[in-house]
């Protein structure tokens, strides 16, 4: 199994951070978020990895990981010459197997892949997007009304769940006939082309830990969590 990690990302939500690395290279407790990543997908015996870099990031990612074998990988770079957004990447990207993943390279979670790759086989999907539940609380209140506008229902501050992707995704090689050579694409857009399209797209639930990096609160919650869960996270002997 091959995996695609998008890290070619700006990371502008985390600024002025990134304006010193790229975002995959921000150290949660002293180890970069996409090492992490690497040690995780090298533990579920997916050891081919290619990164989709920018210009930008590419000379710091591969002065830090190299050739992968370090962490018993084989890392491969695929560098965008100009912004291809997140799907667009593929397009440039040679030799991809039937069956690969593709993911953000800044996402912290203990999602089991095998387990993923799996549910994707037994669903026969063209795609399958791993998916969590996300709860957001409302710091207003939520009034609900009859259509003379009288109130019905008076919520103070509702926390709300909803299910979302977490940027881990099963992609079958099929899918790159949807994606232009050396367009601008993003996930979104792709995922709407293949639903009106009528090609199968599959939900993973899943109830595992997921945080993603991207902006400052986020970042921060996720060095806590990082110290709390580091033996379940890099798979340490307790």
């Amino acid at each position: 199994m091959k995996a695609i990690i998008l890290a070619g990302g700006k990371g502008t939500r985390l600024a002025p951070y990134t304006t010193v690395f790229p975002k995959p290279l921000m150290p949660i407790d002293g180890m970069p978020i996409l090492e992490v990543i690497v040690r995780q997908l090298a533990h579920f015996r997916i050891k081919e990895m290619v990164f989709a870099v920018s210009q930008q990031s590419e000379p710091l990612l591969s002065a830090y990981f190299r050739n992968g074998s370090q962490y018993g990988a084989d890392i491969r770079y695929s560098k965008e010459e100009k912004p291809l957004g997140t799907a667009g990447p593929l397009s440039i990207i040679p030799n991809l197997p039937e069956t690969f993943i593709v993911m953000n390279g800044d996402i912290l979670t203990t999602l089991n892949y095998q387990r993923l790759i799996q549910y994707h086989h037994q669903h026969k999907g063209i795609v399958t997007i791993a998916m969590s539940q996300k709860k957001v609380q409302l710091e207003l209140g939520v009034m609900e009304f009859n259509r003379a506008h009288r109130l019905t229902r008076y919520i103070e501050k509702p926390t709300l769940s909803y299910s979302v992707s977490m940027g881990i995704y099963v992609f079958e090689k099929k899918v790159l006939e949807w994606i232009p050579s050396q367009k601008y694409l993003d996930f979104p857009e792709l995922i709407q082309k293949l639903i009106k399209g009528r090609g199968k797209v599959v939900c993973y639930p899943s109830d595992d830990f997921w945080l993603d990096i991207g902006r400052h609160e986020d970042y921060e919650e996720a060095q806590k969590k990082f110290q709390e869960m580091r033996k379940k996270l890099l798979y340490e002997k307790c």
